[in-house]
Formats: C-alpha cells, sequence, structure tokens
C-alpha cells in the first residue's frame, strides 16, 4: 500500500518577509477591521467564538454578513436551507461566481475556520466591485456575475450532516430531508432557521464558478514557509453514526458478570479506532471518535446505549479499504466480549477526489503574478468546495495556520498572512468573473 504525501512542492518556499503583503495599506487593514468585528460575536471567555448553526450568535455574524455586504453595494438572499447570497449584477441573465465559506462555528472554536473565508470574499467582491465600477469606458463587464457565499451549517456539530447547505445547492441532499433533520433538543433545521428569520426561499443563484479561501487547519505551510496553498485534492473519508446498545442495570448490585455495558462497549471503540490508527505508518491514516451521547447518563445505571460518530481519512484508498476491514472485525470481537451490539451507518463518504487541474493552475499563477510562495496541497478536512467542485469549476486555497491548531480556541493566522489570502482571492475570482475556466470541467 502506497502512502500518498500531504504536499506536493510547486515552487521553492522563498523568504516570506519579502513576498507577504504588508498589513499597512488602506485596503488590509479595512478587511482587518472587519474581520476584528466579526470575531466579536459569539466570542468566548477563551477568545475563541460559538456560533453553532442558527442560533443567536449565528444570526449575528448574519446580520453582519448583511450590513457589510450593503455597503458594498450587494444585495443579499437566503435559499430555502438558509445558504446567504450578497449578489452582484452586472451582466443581466449571466450566471455568478460563488466565493466564500462558513460563518458557524464548533461549540468552542476559533475565530478564523470558515469566518475568515467568507470575510476575505466580502472584501475580495468589494475590490473586484470598485474596479468593475469604475472601468475605462467602452470597457466591456465581466462575462460572469458575483455572489458572496455564507453557507448553512458547515460545521455539522448542531444538526448532521456537515456541509449541509452547499449539499442542498450541489443536489447531493434534498431540502425537505435538510429542513426535517433535529438537533440533540429535538429542534429541527426548518424550525432553527425560522427562529432567526433565515428560511429563505427558492435554490440560490446559478453557479458557473466557484472559488474558497481558508486556514489550512494543519502546519505544512508554516513548516515550509509558504504563504498560499493550491489545493489539488481531498484525502478520502469514511464517516460513521454508530449506536452501541446493551443493557440498563444497577452500578452497585449487578454482577460484573452479569453486565452488558454500552459505554464500556463505546470505550472499546474509541480505542480500537486509534489501534487502527498506529497500525499504519505515522501520518497515513487519521481516525476519531466524537460527540458521545450516553442514556440514561446517572452515576447510578450502567448505560443502555450509547451513540457516537466515527471518522476516518486518509489519502490513500487502499488504506481506508484496509481500515474499513479492521473496523468491522474489531467491532465483531468487541460485541463477543462484551455483551453489546452495534448498529453501524455510514453516514456519508468519498474517495480521493481532485479538483480541476485548471483551477489548481490558474492559481499557481495568480500566486506567481502577486510574487507570493506557493505549493499544491491536500485538503485532510471537508469544505463546501469539495462538494462544489463536482458541478462547477472550482479553487480551493489555504493560508497558513500557527502551529496547525484548528478547531481550538487557540486557532491563529498572522495579519500578513490573512491579507496575501485577501489578494490572493481577488486576483483568482476576477479571472473566474473573466471566464478563465470555462471548460474545464
Amino acid at each position: 500500500m502506497s502512502a500518498h504525501p500531504l504536499t506536493e512542492t510547486d515552487t521553492p518556499a522563498t523568504d516570506r518577509s519579502a513576498t507577504d503583503t504588508p498589513a499597512g495599506t488602506a485596503a488590509a487593514e479595512s478587511f482587518l477591521r472587519d474581520f476584528r468585528s466579526l470575531c466579536t460575536i459569539g466570542e468566548t471567555p477563551g477568545h475563541g467564538v460559538d456560533r453553532q448553526a442558527a442560533t443567536p450568535a449565528d444570526a449575528r455574524a448574519r446580520a453582519w454578513f448583511t450590513s457589510l455586504a450593503a455597503q458594498y453595494g450587494f444585495r443579499t438572499v437566503a435559499d430555502q436551507v438558509g445558504n446567504l447570497f450578497a449578489l452582484l449584477e452586472w451582466t443581466p441573465g449571466a450566471p455568478y461566481v460563488l466565493v466564500g465559506s462558513h460563518l458557524d462555528s464548533q461549540p468552542t472554536a476559533g475565530k478564523y475556520d470558515g469566518a475568515y473565508g467568507v470575510a476575505a470574499a466580502l472584501h475580495a467582491g468589494r475590490r473586484i466591485a470598485d474596479r468593475i465600477n469604475n472601468r475605462p469606458d467602452g470597457q466591456a463587464a465581466p462575462k460572469y456575475n458575483l455572489a458572496i457565499v455564507d453557507w448553512f451549517n458547515e460545521e455539522g456539530c448542531r444538526f448532521a450532516p456537515s456541509m449541509m447547505g452547499s449539499s442542498v445547492y450541489t443536489g447531493k441532499l434534498q431540502a425537505e430531508s435538510a429542513l426535517a433533520t433535529i438537533d440533540v433538543d429535538g429542534v429541527s433545521v426548518r424550525e432553527a432557521l425560522g427562529s432567526i428569520g433565515q428560511l429563505g426561499t427558492g435554490t440560490g443563484p446559478e453557479a458557473a464558478a466557484y472559488a474558497e479561501i481558508h486556514i489550512e487547519q494543519g502546519r505544512s505551510l508554516e513548516d515550509t514557509d509558504t504563504t498560499i496553498g493550491l489545493v489539488h485534492s481531498c484525502w478520502a473519508a469514511a464517516k460513521y453514526s454508530v449506536t452501541v446498545h446493551g443493557e440498563q442495570a444497577h452500578t452497585g448490585s449487578t454482577v460484573i458478570a452479569d453486565r452488558r455495558d454500552a459505554l464500556l462497549g463505546a470505550s472499546r471503540l474509541v480505542v480500537l479506532l486509534r489501534e487502527i490508527a498506529d497500525h499504519f505508518p505515522d501520518g497515513v491514516l487519521h481516525t476519531s471518535v466524537g460527540q458521545l451521547t450516553v442514556y440514561p447518563n446517572s452515576p447510578v445505571v450502567v448505560p443502555s446505549r450509547v451513540e457516537l460518530v466515527m471518522d476516518l481519512r486518509t489519502a490513500d484508498e487502499d488504506v481506508l479499504s484496509a481500515a474499513q476491514a479492521l473496523l468491522k472485525a474489531g467491532i465483531a470481537r468487541i460485541g463477543a466480549e462484551t455483551g453489546v451490539t452495534a448498529d453501524v451507518q455510514q453516514s456519508h463518504a468519498w474517495g480521493i477526489n481532485p479538483y480541476q487541474p485548471a483551477g489548481v493552475e490558474l492559481a499557481a499563477q495568480c500566486a506567481a503574478d502577486l510574487g507570493l510562495s506557493h505549493r499544491r496541497v491536500f485538503t485532510l478536512a471537508g469544505h463546501d468546495s469539495i462538494n462544489m467542485k463536482d458541478i462547477v469549476p472550482t479553487v480551493m486555497l489555504f493560508v497558513p495556520s500557527v502551529d496547525g491548531i484548528s478547531h481550538n480556541e487557540r486557532e491563529f493566522t498572522h495579519d500578513d498572512d490573512a491579507c496575501a489570502g485577501v489578494d490572493m482571492l481577488t486576483l483568482v475570482v476576477e479571472r473566474l468573473c473573466r471566464g478563465d475556466l470555462d471548460g474545464s470541467r
């Protein structure tokens, strides 16, 4: 079984002090000011954010988006599942280049994941609009219009699955199924969106292309002193929803040999996933278990049911197949040894799935034109661009994450890197609006 590298270098990394866009220019300072105002919405005591999908904090972030978009000349609409689009039309009847990310977050998250991409998209759109509005007489308008998007429920922590809004937009998930999804308190997506006034209508603007910029959420760019990551493929992944069934019993009086402890079985599954990761060379396979729900969750009751989520990711599909076989055998063994049963449902999965090579090349040209060091990288995490690239030409970009930290309140990207990313995104989107990736699907 071959192990794919995490990154592949296109150009040698250069001294970033010579290539970084300074954060002291008026355009850069305007971006940083707006981004920092966004960072205060849903701020946690640990200086992260908590803006889970369709919560009041998410609603305030969406109000920030709508207000800023209006200041920059965009008209904002929400679609049937709460995707929020800021529209600018200069070629009537033409499709739109979509650019954006997401404003929702994990329960205790960093300030950059998703939100940086939305703020960067708004400022890239503002710069492009200014140039178009001030173009010389006789110069044609771009071929495509522009839409900045905040995708609904990308994180998937309140409502599963993740990337919900873009899944509906791309036809991979039915709108009614998404709207009927409930959180742990029994609140549906439809009810939650209605409660914050974000339940719109329609299916959103027609897309001609898509671009997204995001923090890397890893440390390959930082380790190689590189400013821009050109995402060429996503890792393969398999995600499972699991319910472990045991039998409720008294924690004090029930003989150990008679117990069918669902939490014991679930705990063994947690260990199993780590053992499977350790079975392969370091870094080849990432596994995790999260979101455990224990029933009845009483201090004096042996749990009868535990629900959890399992996640396997790798850049080698042979490794993924082998890991799944080990998982199946391990679940059977744990059941036999603990007396529990496990209902395992694959919630979603994807293989190694490349972005259009023409988009990667376009991005490389833009980075070179701006004098920014760049390299080709995988994305290990899921992003809305993974859905979008299946229907339109798509460019996915990364900027460095300090120490690779993400889904953590300490998540951080240096201002120079963040500002360089906005410059990069602006040039990429200008070329997409021009139609430079037409025919690249």
